[in-house]
């Protein structure tokens, strides 16, 4: 099963990911508080999925869908769509702001924006019945979920996992953001019963890939050349915090923006990335 129409050029993905931890910078200079780290180690992903992996149709709208189940880590899936023109600059500058429409986790109805998340556990759930639903009527879609690997506490996220091969959801694709990172520590430390993810999901039916979550190449390749007989799950190990030295895999980056010192440095660490 091979679904890709878009042509992806890596390098040019590349650029706009340093191009886009550059934007949620600037923005997080305004705010007492961001959710940097965990969009930081999501933007890869976000960004090979809407510039590459994602269908679209004549008009030049999505075939194909999107449901960042993460929902704290909308920064990135605000930034990819204001590289798309499918958000303006106008309502990142706006973001958390009084009359912006833009906040902290993603609203169904914005531009771009298929389900409202935040509530962690719920996403796989959501992208499970879109695909069930495409199934029924002979829908041509395939739905995108990307979710947190603290997320994978919550009882909805395993029932996804036992019932989606059962169903047939073969158009169901889930990345989990395995960072190893929650809000207060280390998940490895707090559930170590996690492990391995990988033989778990494959456990269940689907057909798993582990691989390096910021690396566009591999993300496309592996989805892309998907077999389409079963759901299809990727463990993208990424380091939260990414690109920026005192913000890799800290918890304090959680929920944290930067003082003007700690910008600055950023700015430069990431500009020395070019």
């Amino acid at each position: 099963m091979n679904p890709i129409l878009n042509p992806f050029d890596v390098r040019a993905s590349q650029a706009r990911c340093r191009r886009m931890r550059r934007r949620i910078l600037d923005l997080a200079r305004n705010l007492t508080a961001l959710h940097i780290g965990g969009a930081f180690s999501a933007l890869e992903m976000v960004d090979t999925l809407f510039h590459g992996l994602m269908r679209r149709s004549g008009d030049g709208s999505f075939q194909d869908s999107f449901i960042l189940s993460k929902g704290h880590g909308a920064m990135a899936q605000y930034a990819v769509l204001e590289e798309l023109g499918i958000l303006q600059p106008a309502d990142l500058n706006a973001y958390c702001t009084v009359g912006g429409r833009l906040g902290t986790h993603p609203d169904r109805g914005l531009p771009g924006i298929e389900a409202s998340t935040g509530s962690l556990g719920h996403g796989l759930g959501m992208g499970g019945g879109m695909v069930l639903h495409d199934k029924v009527f002979n829908e041509d879609r395939v739905t995108y979920v990307v979710m947190s690997d603290g997320e994978l506490q919550e009882g909805s996220v395993w029932e996804m996992f036992l019932q989606a091969p059962a169903l047939g959801l073969n158009g169901l694709v889930a990345f989990v953001d395995y960072n190893n990172l929650q809000s207060l520590g280390f998940t490895s430390d707090t559930h170590p019963n996690f492990y391995p993810i990988k033989e778990k999901v494959a456990a269940f039916g689907w057909e798993v890939v582990e691989l390096d979550g910021h690396d566009q190449e591999a993300i496309f390749n592996a989805v892309s050349t998907r077999s389409g007989q079963a759901p299809f799950f990727v463990v993208a190990k990424t380091t939260k915090g990414k690109g920026v030295s005192y913000m890799e895999n800290q918890p304090m980056w959680h929920y944290r923006s930067p003082n003007e010192a700690e910008y600055q440095q950023a700015i430069r660490e990431l500009s020395e990335q070019e």
